[in-house]
């Protein structure tokens, strides 16, 4: 069992979220489904919370009503190796979601993410200042990271 698991709160749709994001995700897979039972605070039998594993990280998800709304101040970073990487889970998180500035989205469940490519990190930091100031100028126009438009920036082109 890992230390630390994130754990997402939803207002009954705790189970649809797990399969979306099950979906999306390698090496991905449903651990455990557990139900309220009689006299709990919903329904008997709809899911009080699923366990799941996203790419080996896992994750628990209650229903829990609708006391609690997601928020953009936590998001899960999803490092990605190319643009095709970039491409799909931008669009499969998307999907029904809100696009937003630098790469970040709201997904149909108002989690955020943020679809970035590994690259990004080292045009940022680069030791010339000019050149990383430039990647940086160019991330903040962008939605969805552009890897071949961060390096032209970041480059001068």
């Amino acid at each position: 069992m890992q230390k630390i698991t994130p754990f997402l709160w939803f207002d009954g749709k705790a189970e649809e979220a797990m399969d979306f994001y099950v979906s999306i995700f390698a090496n991905a897979c449903v651990l455990e489904v557990l139900r309220y039972g009689e006299g709990a605070p919903a329904p008997a039998g709809s899911v009080m919370t699923a366990r799941f594993v996203l790419d080996g990280q896992e994750f628990v998800a209650l229903n829990g009503g609708p006391m609690f709304q997601f928020s953009p101040a936590i998001s899960f970073v999803v490092n990605c190796d190319s643009q095709r990487e970039v491409d799909r889970y931008w669009d499969a998180l998307c999907a029904g979601g809100v696009p937003n500035r630098c790469g970040w989205l709201q997904d149909r469940y108002g989690v955020s993410w943020q679809v970035v490519p590994t690259v990004l990190p080292k045009l940022l930091n680069d030791p010339e200042p000019a050149r990383a100031q430039r990647a940086m100028a160019a991330m903040m126009q962008m939605t969805k990271l552009d890897i071949a438009e961060l390096a032209r920036a970041h480059q001068g082109k």
